[in-house]
């Protein structure tokens, strides 16, 4: 995996000015750090991008959003409706990393060990589209929760035999034609390319700031 990264952030160099592999930001508080921004544009959903602002040079990266549109801050997620608002990440999860709240952990009720070893596997090996493909979270997963706290449907839960978590989150693809669309049951879609240089850099506790100037949901 660490190759595939390496990979991963050689291609970003040339293609993204001034982004450079260096992951040394990942070790600074994240009240220290500036947010992501992401801005979704409902009416072209091809605009909608983020902002990965590091000291070492930012990133911007188109993302994909919820089917049935945007919903306005402060609201209870909703299938296919993409939230708006201030989050925090609360849990990082991929085939190699694994991070997560401590009050999530207890939650689960499983050790982090047990999660760390299957948890984003599951996950990932759900079919959402029912077309016969798994994968679909990509190579990564960040959980986002929303500042200040506003109650969730999430839940750990064993669906079909196997035990799975689900949040709103930004994560990667088994299709890349997803992204800058509005096609994902309410999380944010990035590509796979950016969300390796978003696993290497990304701690728990960052702040995420989804705006957009479409009309939003309530």
């Amino acid at each position: 995996m660490d190759l595939v990264r390496s990979l991963v952030m050689a291609g970003l160099l040339v293609s993204l000015v001034g982004c450079r592999s260096d992951t040394s930001t990942s070790l600074q508080d994240p009240q220290g750090r500036e947010p992501i921004r992401i801005q979704l544009d409902g009416s072209n959903p091809a605009a909608s991008e983020g902002v990965l602002d590091r000291t070492e040079g930012a990133l911007r990266f188109t993302v994909g959003h919820g089917r049935y549109g945007i919903g306005c801050e402060g609201t209870t997620f909703e299938e296919g409706v993409t939230p708006l608002g201030t989050f925090e990440v609360n849990a990082i999860l991929s085939n190699d990393r694994f991070e997560m709240d401590p009050s999530l952990v207890e939650q689960s009720g499983k050790t982090e060990e047990e999660l760390r070893e299957t948890l984003f596997s599951n996950m990932n090996s759900i079919d959402f589209k029912g077309d016969g493909e798994t994968g679909e979270y990509g190579i990564g997963y960040i959980s986002l929760a929303p500042v200040p706290a506003t109650e969730q449907p999430f839940r750990f839960n064993t669906y079909d035999g196997v035990f799975r978590w689900y949040s709103f989150a930004i994560h990667g693809t088994n299709d890349e034609t997803r992204i800058g669309q509005a096609v994902t049951g309410g999380c944010i879609n990035a590509g796979n390319l950016t969300m390796g240089v978003l696993l290497d850099t990304v701690e728990l506790g960052d702040e995420v700031v989804i705006s957009s100037d479409s009309p939003c949901l309530p």
